[in-house]
């Protein structure tokens, strides 16, 4: 029995600790994350500009001088950091979320990063929200660009209609546009192809440098996003071989964490086992003619347990 109360608490104490140590390296895997190809694409004014006239194609004049990347880039763990912002001018304020996986609560982060990001627009411009005349702010567009598999293709994700579909009472909503797939050749069209053909090569070559190769070559030979890829080819290996490190890190962090977490309910089960088993002997202990105080010492459990 006391071995196997030992066994116990010595697999508990392993499982700590092991939880210990991932935690450390999950922290380190958050910080150290790079720019996506999404965000590395963007960064570039001359493909900015292509995805502003994309989104407004009724304005014809802009240029890139007009635009400017306000995309929140802190790195620091737990704090924010968006995709990509971008503001036109003082009139319009755009932020585009990538996602390869279906949430609705992308919406939510978005509304975050709107009120990081005015915050900022208000730091930078001198604003005093506590002055009695009215702000001019300009208008936010809030976009998610996805790039996975779904049979339902809703226009649009709805703050009230996803998360207060049946409270009449509450007035405040907030949209997101949702694009699947783009026009064929515009910017936004091109990246979708881009990322299914990655998932593609990827499904057949595993999380490789090969993957990444005729990721590249497929995409260029289809001309999709061919002038930046094509120019960009070395950088886009760097960035797409760092990302493919951190899901591989991701993926062994999470298999640890489950087997850990098995392992803690196994050694849980012992302990528990154990502690009835103890607490059963002292009481035929106690049968025997021996005090409370001795029945506990014997089988090592606390005396509260047997009065």
């Amino acid at each position: 029995m006391f071995i196997v109360k030992n066994i116990a608490e010595y697999t508990i104490l392993v499982y700590n600790k092991t939880m210990e140590r991932e935690l450390k390296e999950e922290k380190i895997f958050r910080r150290t994350a790079k720019d996506s190809v999404f965000t590395h694409l963007f960064s570039e004014p001359k493909y900015l500009l292509e995805l502003y006239k994309t989104l407004h194609p009724e304005d014809t004049e802009a240029t890139e001088d007009d635009i400017k990347d306000v995309t929140i880039r802190n790195i620091i763990t737990d704090n924010m950091y968006n995709d990509l912002g971008f503001r036109v001018g003082n009139k319009l304020l755009i932020l585009v979320e990538a996602q390869s996986t279906w949430s609705p609560n992308i919406l939510i982060r978005e509304l975050l990063y709107l009120m990081q990001t005015y915050n900022n627009y208000f730091t930078e411009n001198d604003v005093d929200l506590y002055a009695s005349i009215k702000v001019k702010l300009p208008k936010p567009e809030l976009y998610v660009i996805y790039t996975g598999e779904r049979k339902e293709k809703s226009e649009y994700i709805s703050l009230k209609e996803e998360f207060f579909p049946n409270e009449s009472e509450v007035q405040l909503d907030a949209r997101a546009k949702v694009f699947y797939d783009g026009a064929k050749r515009d910017i936004i069209g091109q990246y979708v192809a881009f990322a299914k053909v990655c998932n593609a090569q990827v499904k057949k070559y595993g999380y490789t440098r090969e993957a990444i190769k005729e990721t590249l070559r497929i995409c260029i030979d289809s001309n999709v996003l061919a002038e930046y890829l094509t120019t960009r080819e070395v950088e886009i290996m760097d960035i797409m071989t760092a990302l493919f490190d951190e899901d591989e890190i991701a993926r062994r962090y999470y298999d640890r964490v489950k087997q850990t977490s098995w392992q803690k309910g196994q050694a849980e089960g012992w302990q528990k086992g154990a502690s009835s088993k103890a607490l059963l002997l002292a009481k035929k202990y106690m049968v025997a003619g021996h005090s409370a105080e001795e029945a506990a010492d014997f089988a090592e459990i606390d005396v509260s347990l047997l009065l």
